[in-house]
């Protein structure tokens, strides 16, 4: 799917604005979907911790999942983040608040691209840049997987304390 040795300065498009827009924007619907479901769970078990698991609770799964996305997208911009923990977002409405903040602060970042610049391998390391640099659009296919990823941790950990959650996949049937 994604040929490392071409990027848009080879004419080669892989990824299109409004396909990385749909997709952050699905990731996000899903996401809601798992709050409503973890909202109907009690509260004390948003907080416990479970062994497995390199996020401990459902709290810090979901709290990582919007601190990363925010991260990465400031890194993007080369702007400096000074991040957020759990207790910064203490409730549901709280995280629910910040998780509607960085959706639209990443919808922002990517209206202001175009395309050439999505595809483009960034040509400056960003101040907080942990890994090779990538285009932009590597980076928030990235941030979508790993959401994914965090998410399915989320939907174990609630199998696990009884309460399953409903089908939160990207394509529902």
């Amino acid at each position: 799917m994604l040929n490392r040795a071409h990027d848009c300065t080879q004419n080669q498009i892989m990824f299109t604005t409004a396909g990385i827009i749909e997709l952050h924007a699905t990731m996000h619907e899903r996401l809601d979907l798992l709050l409503r479901h973890i909202a109907t769970v009690p509260e004390e078990l948003h907080y416990k911790p479970m062994s497995g698991f390199g996020h401990p609770s459902i709290w810090k799964q979901l709290v990582h999942i919007l601190t990363c996305e925010e991260g990465w997208v400031h890194d993007l911009q080369n702007q400096p983040f000074a991040g957020w923990c759990e207790e910064d977002c203490p409730t549901m409405a709280a995280l629910r608040t910040a998780k509607a903040r960085i959706r639209e602060a990443t919808r922002t970042y990517l209206g202001d691209l175009n395309e050439a610049q999505l595809n483009t391998t960034l040509a400056q390391r960003p101040v907080d840049w942990g890994g090779e640099l990538r285009s932009p659009a590597f980076i928030l296919l990235h941030v979508i997987t790993h959401a994914f990823h965090h998410k399915g941790q989320v939907v174990a950990m609630l199998r696990m304390l009884g309460y399953p959650a409903p089908d939160t996949d990207l394509q529902q049937i």
